[in-house]
This record gives C-alpha cells, structure tokens and sequence, in this order.
C-alpha cells in the first residue's frame, strides 16, 4: 500500500488493537506516520507497539513511522486522556472502536443489552469528541467508522443499527458544522469484515473482506478526500438496492430470513 503523502501525519485511532483498527494502525505506520493508538488491553497495545512492518510493506524514502499508546476504557467519561504536548495536533482522528450484539427476542426487549451497545458505539464517540476534536488541525479530518447496517432495518439489529444510523447521522452533521474550522469528516461504511466481532456471528456473511482489505479500501478513499468511503462495492450496492424497496415488501423479506 502506497501512501500519496510526503510528510509523516499524526493520527489517533480508537479501537487499534484489532480488527479494522489494527490493521489501519499496521498499515499507517508502514507509511511512515505516527499512530496513537487507543485501547483497553495495555499487554495488546505493547504488543502492537512493538511490532516492526515487514521490510516489503515499508514504502521507500518514508519517515520511520512510530506507535505511541492510550490504554483506558472508552465507556468511561473521566478516563480519557488529554494528548500530550509530543503527541501534538492531529491530522487525522479515527474512531473506530464499536461492538456487536444482537436482540434474539424483541418483545423481551433486553435493555441492558441496547444499552451497552449504544454506549460503546455511540456515547463514546461523544466523549472522544469533547477529549480530541479540538485538537484537529486546520486541514486535519475526522472519521467515523459506522456500518452498511445502518442502511435497512436488519433482523435482530435493534441495538446495533440504531447506534451506526445514529453515528452516520452524527458524521453527516458534523460534517456541515465543521466547515468552518477547516475541519474535514467521512464517515465509513463496511459490509462485513473479518474481526473478532463478526466471528461470533452464526449466519451466513456474503462478501466478507479481510481487515487488511478493509483499511486499503478506507486508506485509499481518505486519500481521495471522500466523505462517504463504502465497501465492498457489490455488497454495498444490493444494500442500497433492498433500501430502495417499499418497506412493507423488505419487511416480508427480512421476516423470511429470520425463519430460514
């Protein structure tokens, strides 16, 4: 993977110990930027950190790219840390870390459940933005990793398709008042990836991608300076095509899935 940038950029990722997270951690550094990388694992973040990019995937003539850490919980308002002075200013903050997990029975709404998963997803990205937002530089973006989930009313998705809808609205929004600062936001939309989330799931997952695939196609779109970055292309587009379908006949589609 080829970066377009000469300079080393300064970039903050939550979520950075696996997944999607890690793999967008591996691959900046290969380039030869600086991560911060966030995380509730301090043996996990020590192990990313002190891991060195084959010599292949080292782009020619780069800067040594480097990995710093923040272990904390992102649940938790009061844990999250002010950047340092050697941190500095960002140019690109990536909010990545999300969970997974499904209502099995709606008429016994599990709220405890919803509510977990909304903090996770949703909440703590409001708490990044009060810790970090600030410290974007003009020019800098944000970004927002959200899910083609939020695009139809998916069978036992309450929680999760709430929370990424909300945060695709959230990014749209930001969007808009961020303007002013010279601050730049995509938001993200992945079919499904190979992750420990998307492992403990019992059904069938049509064009699943790897993680490494998964930050190409966000690398390469952050790049292009694209708002919306979806992938992969053919499962995003049967997506779009069921959202454009009259509700009641989706409905009559997914009911028939949650029988077969």
């Amino acid at each position: 993977m080829k970066t377009t940038h000469a300079t080393q950029k300064n970039i903050l990722i939550t979520g950075a110990t696996s997944g999607i997270g890690e793999a967008l951690t591996k691959a900046y550094v290969s380039q030869g930027h600086h991560v911060i990388a966030c995380g509730r694992s301090q043996s996990k973040l020590a192990q990313l950190a002190s891991a060195k990019p084959a010599q292949s995937q080292v782009e020619q003539g780069t800067e040594q790219g480097r990995i710093s850490h923040l272990c904390f919980d992102l649940t938790g308002f009061e844990a999250y840390p002010q950047l340092s002075a050697e941190q500095g200013e960002l140019d690109l903050l990536i909010l990545n870390a999300g969970d997974c997990e499904y209502i099995d029975d709606a008429l016994n709404f599990d709220a405890k459940k919803f509510e977990r998963v909304i903090q996770i997803n949703l909440i703590s990205v409001g708490y990044a933005l009060q810790a970090w937002l600030s410290a974007i530089k003009p020019g800098g973006r944000l970004v927002l990793v959200s899910s083609s989930a939020q695009m139809l009313a998916l069978p036992r998705a309450e929680a999760y398709g709430a929370s990424k809808a909300a945060l695709t609205y959230l990014a749209k929004v930001l969007a808009v008042d961020l303007a002013q600062h010279d601050i730049e936001v995509s938001w993200v939309h992945p079919g499904f990836v190979e992750t420990p989330l998307t492992d403990r799931n019992n059904f069938a997952m049509p064009m699943i991608v790897s993680p490494q695939q998964a930050a190409e196609h966000i690398i390469s779109g952050l790049e292009k300076g694209k708002r919306e970055i979806c992938f992969p292309r053919h499962f995003i587009f049967i997506m779009r095509v069921l959202s454009w379908l009259p509700f009641s006949l989706w409905r009559r589609l997914a009911r028939r899935m949650t029988k077969a």
